[in-house]
Formats: structure tokens, C-alpha cells, sequence
């Protein structure tokens, strides 16, 4: 899918090239309508394509950080760190140190300059959720992306219980907009039902 600039800026268009072959060296891959797709540069694609729906009029700044929020994020597996919520949380500390460093260099290479590099990488960061529109945007676009393509997957892969636990912290993490938009995904019906039951104590 083809992504232009809203200024028509050259840099745009290079460091989303660079996003995506940094991202096509994915060892793990994802077969979709027949075709294999390395992981995260289709997780990538899904982002772009879920804000282009949700909010065309993002900043170049909010579309840079949403298409390489996973960057490389196979180098660093959870399997490296201690089972358990201290790492877990470690794990996502230092993933997104990671992806905001990966993606400096790139944008530093194609020409941005250190007030637009510092905030992407703010955004990657997540720092301010709540606070900050455009994070608070790149984390509904994230979280839409999961109900829209990878929770049918988590169900089958965990129980009930942990499937209600991830979806209400979820849906605690985005914002209103984001949340209704949720609520207008596209999902099979089995799916809904869940959803809903486990955000309805919320709302």
C-alpha cells in the first residue's frame, strides 16, 4: 500500500521504506489469502491501514511512529526475560526504548531533523498516555489493530479468564473515540459476545 506525505516530503517516503525493509527481514511469518508475510512488516501495513480508517488526518509524525511501532521487535524476545509481570513489563520498558532508537537512526539518515526525530520517538515511548492526543492515538490504533487481527488467535491460544483480563486492560487503555470505534469493528459474532461482555463492566 502505497503511503504519501501530507507535504509531499521525500524523507517521509524513504524512512517508510526503510521502516518496511528493516521490518521485512522478520524471520516469523503470517499467511494471508495465501500469501507469506513476514510478521511485523504485516503487523506495519495493519497499523497504516487502521489509521488511514480511523484518523486520515494524522501528522506525518503519528504515521512514521505507527509504522514502525514493532520495528525489529523479534531481536528482543520475551523468552529473554523472567516469566512473570515484573518482566513482562521489563520486556515492554525496553522494546520500546528499542523501536524508538531503531527508528531514530533510520530518520536521522533520511534527513529528519532532532524536533521530529525527539517526537516520534516520544510517541513510540508512549510517554503521557492520556496526557498527549497523539499518543493516546498510536495506542488506540495499536489496540484496534489487536481486536481486529490478532485476538482470535489469543482466544484460542489462552483461557477465558485471561482473554477478559487482557481485553479490559485493553479497553482501559484507549480513549473514548478509540473505544467506540472498537465497538463498530467488524468481528464474528462469537467474538463480539466476549468482547463486550468483558468491557461492559467498564462503560
Amino acid at each position: 500500500m502505497p503511503i504519501n506525505s501530507t507535504a509531499g516530503d521525500d524523507r517521509f517516503e524513504s524512512a517508510i521504506e526503510w521502516f518496511d525493509r528493516a521490518n521485512a527481514e522478520d524471520p516469523h511469518t503470517e499467511t494471508v489469502d495465501g500469501v507469506v508475510c513476514p510478521k511485523e512488516l504485516l503487523y506495519a501495513q495493519r497499523m497504516t491501514e487502521t489509521l488511514e480508517r480511523f484518523t486520515p488526518t494524522a501528522s506525518d509524525t503519528v504515521r512514521l511512529a505507527v509504522r514502525c511501532q514493532h520495528i525489529r521487535r523479534w531481536t528482543i524476545p520475551r523468552t529473554t526475560y523472567p516469566a512473570g509481570r515484573e518482566g513482562y513489563r521489563q520486556w515492554r520498558t525496553d522494546l520500546a526504548r528499542f523501536h524508538a532508537d531503531t527508528a531514530g537512526e533510520i530518520l536521522r539518515d533520511v534527513g529528519y531533523n532532532d524536533t521530529i526525530i525527539g517526537r516520534v520517538q516520544t510517541l513510540l515511548r508512549k510517554e503521557r498516555l492520556k496526557a498527549d492526543a497523539e499518543v493516546q492515538l498510536l495506542e488506540d490504533i495499536a489496540c484496534l489493530v489487536f481486536l481486529t487481527y490478532y485476538l482470535p488467535l489469543f482466544i484460542k491460544q489462552h483461557e477465558v479468564s485471561k482473554v477478559v483480563d487482557v481485553l479490559r486492560k485493553t479497553w482501559r487503555k484507549m480513549s473514548a473515540h478509540g473505544q467506540e470505534a472498537a465497538l463498530r469493528l467488524e468481528l464474528d459474532d462469537e467474538i463480539r459476545v466476549l468482547v463486550e461482555a468483558a468491557v461492559s463492566p467498564l462503560r
